[in-house]
């Protein structure tokens, strides 16, 4: 791919303006050679831009000293006396995904070759499953995140080796795949800023892997952003894009998913009758879905996650009893092994229950959340919809003993967070 998204994805990465690369890069010559750097947001900016693809050798030294690797490994091209020697195989770090102790290791890539072929690709895609599984297990942390970004930069480092098309268009799948699980992350953390500059940085990925489900998931996580920024015309748009995609146009499974987010798009709106109409195409439309090798991410999506959002969209629409049915049939089929989407139909159902004057039984169910976590920290979604429950919960029977011993739970609860 080009240095410029690479470039622009590291200074992402480090939180880096052009300003702020500058200086460091200027810290660095600083360090190299025992005098200050000269270097400007504009030489910057050149870089960025492709203006400078054969940056001089300051600062090609200054970008190593600062971004830990090759400048050939950020796009650009060296001078002849700074080449450096074929590296040999790399072994990635192992991360933590759970407080739990449970471990993962990100798969490594084998960087040794000059070419790249669907060999390395099937690699970085169990790499990328691994995540994906740990998300289901127990939602979007830190370390997940920096496992995606390193996954990430991994796949975007074997663009720089020869590849056919193909294989080319299936490592831009996996960049965008691995940056969209990384802005998920910070979705579920609520670090919104952070999850829309990983998104922007992904839909560029998508385009260029020209995969239909890869942007399908993209416009998915657009508009979740837009809902939680509560930018309701934007989370509107995003559903639009989902349900008009190539993807949803050519298979039910993934018509229902766009239709289920327009529903929840037009019940932010405050349009319960345009959503109950979207929500009913959804439900009509994956009944329509066959049996079909879909992507690993899409293994949440079924009846169960439907009558799930289902129960979110009546909930908004202050259709409480029939909030409360959806949840309940959620909770019955929704599997074992999603134990964050388990939680969140609980939030739900603790909701309409608490909102038809039933605060005892909403309260019992609520406090199964925890439960169902298993001492896993709750991701910031999450934090949100209990915190909502618990200032509707103290609103309405503050005094009463139940409300009491929720409240001291929560305490509890949060400290360990």
């Amino acid at each position: 791919m080009g240095a410029k998204l690479i470039l622009q994805s590291r200074m992402d990465q480090l939180g880096l303006t052009q300003e702020a690369l500058a200086a460091r890069l200027n810290s660095a010559l600083l360090e190299i050679t025992g005098r200050p750097g000269e270097i400007s947001s504009r030489t910057v900016r050149n870089l960025l831009n492709g203006s400078s693809r054969r940056p001089i050798g300051r600062t090609c030294a200054a970008l190593e000293r600062v971004f830990g690797c090759p400048v050939a490994d950020l796009g650009f091209s060296a001078p002849s006396s700074m080449q450096h020697p074929p590296e040999g195989p790399v072994r990635r770090r192992d991360f933590m995904l759970s407080t739990t102790g449970t471990a993962a290791a990100a798969v490594p890539i084998a960087k040794q070759r000059r070419s790249v072929g669907m060999t390395d690709v099937v690699r970085a895609a169990a790499g990328m499953n691994k995540l994906v599984e740990a998300d289901d297990r127990q939602g979007g942390h830190k370390s997940l995140a920096a496992a995606a970004l390193e996954g990430r930069d991994e796949v975007l480092d074997l663009q720089q080796r020869n590849a056919s098309d193909r294989v080319r268009r299936a490592l831009y799948a996996l960049a965008a795949e691995y940056t969209t699980i990384a802005a998920w992350s910070c979705i579920d953390l609520r670090d919104l800023d952070t999850a829309q500059r990983h998104l922007y940085e992904s839909t560029t990925f998508a385009g260029l892997s020209q995969d239909p489900p890869t942007g399908m998931r993209v416009w998915i996580n657009m508009a979740m952003l837009a809902y939680q920024r509560q930018n309701w015309p934007e989370q509107l748009a995003a559903a639009q894009a989902a349900n008009a995609s190539q993807a949803a146009r050519r298979d039910p499974f993934f018509g229902s998913m766009g239709r289920v987010r327009l529903a929840l798009a037009h019940s932010s709106l405050g349009d319960p009758r345009a959503a109950k109409r979207a929500l009913g195409t959804a439900q009509e439309t994956l009944r329509k879905a066959v049996e079909d090798d879909r992507p690993r991410w899409t293994a949440f999506y079924g009846p169960a996650e439907l009558n799930h959002l289902a129960a979110v969209i009546l909930n908004r629409n202050g259709q409480s009893p029939e909030a409360e049915a959806m949840a309940h049939r959620a909770l019955v089929k929704i599997p074992k092994e999603f134990p964050r989407n388990r939680a969140l139909a609980t939030c739900q159902l603790a909701l309409a229950q608490l909102r038809q004057g039933e605060p005892e039984q909403a309260t019992t169910t609520a406090a199964t959340v925890f439960t169902i976590m298993d001492g896993a920290p709750l991701p910031g979604r999450m934090r949100t919809l209990i915190g909502d429950f618990h200032r509707d919960l103290l609103h309405r029977a503050s005094s009463t003993p139940y409300a009491r011993s929720w409240a001291d739970r929560m305490r509890d609860e949060w400290s360990r967070a």
